[in-house]
């Protein structure tokens, strides 16, 4: 950890606090509410300078904007983000740490912040909160030694419009602080008898500190079953970490099934939850959609080599025998590491993200 939460909030620290926004794109001090163009000037015609004349930025199709370049040593420790609900996938959020070309970050906007179905649903953890309606907001903390620099990318052929803060202080960081990654995938369909792959090709040392699920299923009964494996440093085919089911490692059990409510039940806790449930309607939207997050924080999965993590699609036959699923999965994983970037040979294209 860098700068902590509320143990130690009292100590005063040698660092200096920044924020980047469409309002001040630089971060300067007294620079924030200078604008004189923006998406907001119209509005802001007849006050002139100072009010809020550029609350936010418009990214054209296929365009690559920065959102912030942060020269120096220091950590992020807060962004919040918004954009209309139909670019939650439309949008690629990456991030690049110390002048690195390739990124340590690089997810759908709506899987970073678990919400990868394009449809609002309340996140109340630790590192990830979204509020309505499609705040959203991550805690992560996120060191650099000489620069930080977030883009975003419209995969979409319209103009899309964002809003956006990156909170940040400047100063020394810490001796062994290790860089946050995410890395998104996508299996649709899941090829049968198979495993979808959350995490590959990562060397250490590092930790493991979160997944992010939005599994789809395509069939009825329970999906569930799978088990989530992490193989760490010289792990072969056996994982030395081996769960006993998908909604026991997001802390269910029984299928998350609580009759009197309904049956499948939502929840949100500061380190794991399924904060969504879309249930069909019986016409176009014929199969139940999940939203599910686990966050290692008092339980990082640490790892001095490599690690590799997957999970099964498991649900049930006649005759109590397993069936494996042949779902759409696409999973989020976020690990620290003393490296910049990860080799990603499959990174995410447009036609994976796209929601159907």
């Amino acid at each position: 950890m860098t700068l902590g939460n509320l143990t130690g909030i009292s100590a005063l620290a040698d660092v200096e606090s920044r924020s980047i926004s469409a309002e001040n794109p630089t971060g300067e001090p007294g620079q924030g509410g200078r604008r004189t163009e923006g998406t907001g000037a119209h509005a802001a015609r007849d006050l002139g300078q100072g009010w809020k004349v550029s609350p936010s930025i418009e990214i054209a199709p296929g365009e690559t904007v920065t959102l912030a370049d942060i020269a120096g040593s220091g950590c992020i420790t807060h962004i919040w983000l918004t954009t209309h609900v139909d670019h939650w996938r439309r949008l690629v959020l990456r991030a690049f740490w110390d002048g690195d070309a390739a990124p340590a970050i690089e997810t759908p906007v709506g899987d970073f912040f678990c919400s990868g179905w394009g449809k609002f649903a309340q996140v109340s953890s630790l590192p990830v909160a979204v509020n309505p309606n499609g705040g959203f907001n991550c805690y992560w903390e996120m060191p650099f030694q000489s620069q930080a620099q977030l883009t975003i990318e419209n995969t979409h052929d319209e103009p899309v419009v964002v809003y956006f803060q990156v909170d940040y202080w400047l100063g020394a960081v810490p001796d062994k602080s290790a860089y946050l990654h995410a890395q998104w995938r996508r299996s649709n369909p899941l090829p049968s008898k198979t495993v979808h792959t959350l995490l590959d090709g990562v060397e250490g040392p590092g930790h493991y500190v979160g997944t992010y699920l939005a599994w789809g299923v395509n069939s009825t009964g329970w999906w569930g079953e799978g088990e989530v494996k992490f193989y760490l440093d010289g792990d072969g085919e056996f994982p030395t970490i081996c769960g006993t089911g998908t909604e026991d490692y997001f802390g269910g059990a029984w299928n998350f099934d609580v009759p009197h409510l309904g049956g499948y039940t939502e929840f949100s806790t500061p380190y794991l939850g399924m904060p969504q449930v879309i249930r069909p309607d019986g016409q176009y939207q014929s199969q139940q959609r999940f939203g599910m997050y686990r966050f290692h924080l008092p339980d990082p999965i640490r790892f001095k080599e490599r690690l590799r993590v997957d999970v099964q699609a498991l649900g049930w036959r006649s005759g109590g025998r397993y069936l494996p699923l042949q779902d759409d999965i696409s999973s989020t994983a976020f690990f620290y590491s003393g490296k910049t970037s990860t080799a990603r040979p499959d990174a995410p294209t447009h036609d994976v993200m796209e929601i159907c």
